[in-house]
């Protein structure tokens, strides 16, 4: 009898682990990622998804009231109305003054709600002054990007296997050659199909727009913030929708000057062609190495030095 009990509520520890703020221990390290038994928005990494955190948290308080009210009128009609209470039913069948609040009160409400959820469509609509452009093709079922204001190079992007997962890469999420963009850059997304309707999903982003056949349609995102993130086409696009996701990878300005010229030079290089991106760690870790030559042997010690104050610390 124990057992089955235990069995039972098995399920219920995530919730509760992920309601009080932890996580459970198959999490992934990335704190920008999704979670599982994960509760809300993921976390902001754009001015657009900043609103659409702000816009959701006045809805979540709007529906709360909302609810409780109705609860309450509720409760208050199943008592004022019972047969005890009310043994004599009224015969009313109009009410002119309440069928008007109820009208006028929800139309206010709608249009409360209208006020900024239409300054937040217009505000994610475009990039009005775009620093530079990615242009983003779904196929059937992986993802081309082009950079046409860095040598107009460009790639295809596949999911990365199970089996060929590196530690820490998250499953059915990983791709093979990630988007690279620069932080603190207004990016303009062009979005379209090579077969049937895909969608550009990144939450973190607050980005979500069909790519469809014929069509370019347009978006903005600037990244506040470097780090990796990720999403998945979110339109039903055949057998392998759920198997062409999204990787990105925000890098500071000058990273990601350094990986769009190695990029181009290989796509040049090879024809016009990328079988795989320059890996961006590498590129980093260059400039590292090549700052701290430049700055000479002090800056060197000195990051040697926090190295081994950073895994003291850890350890």
């Amino acid at each position: 009898m124990t057992t089955v009990i235990f069995r039972r509520f098995i399920p219920i520890f995530p919730l509760l682990t992920a309601m009080l703020g932890g996580s459970p221990s198959n999490a992934l390290a990335n704190p920008d990622a999704a979670r599982p038994w994960q509760m809300g928005l993921q976390p902001a990494a754009s001015p657009t998804m900043e609103r659409i955190h702000d816009l959701h948290d006045i809805l979540l308080w709007m529906c709360v009231l909302i609810t409780l009210f109705v609860l309450a009128l509720l409760l208050y009609c199943v008592w004022r109305f019972s047969e005890r209470n009310n043994p004599t039913p009224s015969a009313t069948s109009h009410n002119t003054p309440l069928e008007i609040i109820w009208t006028v009160v929800p139309v206010m409400i709608l249009a409360f709600i209208a006020v900024p959820s239409f300054k937040l469509l217009y505000f994610a609509d475009r990039a009005r002054e775009a620093d530079m452009t990615l242009k983003i093709t779904g196929h059937q079922w992986y993802w081309s990007y082009q950079y046409p204001d860095h040598g107009e190079f460009e790639y295809d992007s596949y999911l990365v296997a199970e089996e060929d997962l590196k530690p820490g890469q998250p499953r059915l999420l990983q791709v093979d050659n990630p988007v690279v963009l620069p932080v603190d850059t207004s990016v303009r997304l062009l979005m379209t199909s090579a077969d049937v309707i895909h969608d550009w999903g990144m939450p973190n982003f607050g980005v979500k727009l069909d790519a469809v056949p014929g069509r370019t349609n347009e978006t903005w995102v600037r990244a506040t913030r470097e780090g990796t993130f990720y999403g998945m086409c979110s339109e039903l696009c055949g057998v392998n929708h759920g198997f062409m996701p999204i990787t990105v990878h925000v890098v500071s300005k000058e990273a990601f000057e350094a990986w769009t010229e190695r990029a181009a030079e290989q796509f040049e290089a090879n024809g016009g062609a990328i079988d795989e991106t320059p890996r961006i760690a590498e590129v980093v870790e260059r400039l590292n190495a090549a700052a701290d030559a430049a700055s000479g042997p002090n800056k060197q010690d000195r990051r040697r030095g926090e190295q081994t104050v950073s895994r003291g610390t850890s350890g």
